[in-house]
């Protein structure tokens, strides 16, 4: 079983559906997509006056953003794909992880960034169901709040959501597909790194932005069973040497 998380960025690439396509038919019910969409939020925000912001990679979200999240995410950015999937052949459908309860959410740091949460449980049974009925799953991680007694949405981290599901599912690789081959470390793309490395590139500032997010998400799957977390391109679908391998640090002798 493979999660795969792809970024906004990545979908605009015309080659994607079909490398998905294709590694669904070599393994059919063994994948599972979460994406992303930041750029349509994004987008959608400007054209109603607003401006995006973020705070370490991650948005800022307030209570009028949240509806816009779950218009362009659960919206347009999960219908694109599934359209996309299907054309290629591919018996995709379309959910959010507020669908059956799938993703639950908690309010993440304090509500310093407002309606965004952080995965408390993840309850995969439709997932499940999905799969077993031969249908490839497309995830928008928009989730429930945990703490609100009518289930609020919160802008959930599409990395963050991918890693929990991941977890949720036994997954034995999570592959967060992004624009760029892999981790740069001192200016080259490292083929392997253990989660003390991941640690290091946070803290030293070699990794920035979007890509603390992606490994701290995968520090995360790590600690909850994950075996390996891939960070790169498309390419990693069908080439098991792509991108940056993120594994646990191996005990010592």
């Amino acid at each position: 079983m493979r999660v795969l998380k792809v970024g906004g960025r990545a979908q605009e690439d015309a080659r994607l559906a079909g490398a998905i396509a294709e590694a669904w038919r070599g393994a059919p019910g063994t994948l599972c997509v979460v994406h992303g969409g930041g750029e349509a939020v994004s987008a959608l925000q400007r054209a109603l006056g607003g401006e995006p912001r973020f705070v370490d990679g991650r948005r800022v979200t307030t209570e009028s953003d949240v509806e816009l999240v779950r218009m362009a995410l659960s919206g347009a950015a999960n219908k694109r794909l599934v359209s996309a999937l299907l054309s290629c052949g591919v018996a995709a459908v379309g959910v959010s992880g507020e669908d059956g309860g799938l993703l639950g959410a908690r309010v993440a740091d304090g509500g310093a960034l407002g309606r965004v949460g952080t995965p408390e449980r993840v309850d995969a049974r439709l997932v499940r169901q999905l799969l077993a009925g031969g249908f490839l799953p497309v995830v928008s991680p928009v989730g429930r709040d945990v703490d609100h007694a009518m289930g609020a949405p919160l802008n959930v981290n599409g990395d963050d959501a991918a890693a929990a599901l991941a977890a949720a599912l036994g997954a034995s690789e999570l592959l967060l597909v992004s624009d760029v081959e892999g981790v740069l470390l001192d200016g080259t793309t490292a083929a392997e790194m253990d989660d003390a490395d991941a640690r290091r590139a946070i803290a030293g500032g070699t990794a920035t932005g979007g890509m603390v997010v992606k490994l701290e998400a995968a520090m995360r799957a790590l600690r909850s069973g994950v075996p390996c977390v891939r960070i790169g391109s498309g390419a990693m679908l069908h080439d098991g040497a792509a991108g940056t391998a993120v594994r646990a640090a191996r005990a010592a002798a």
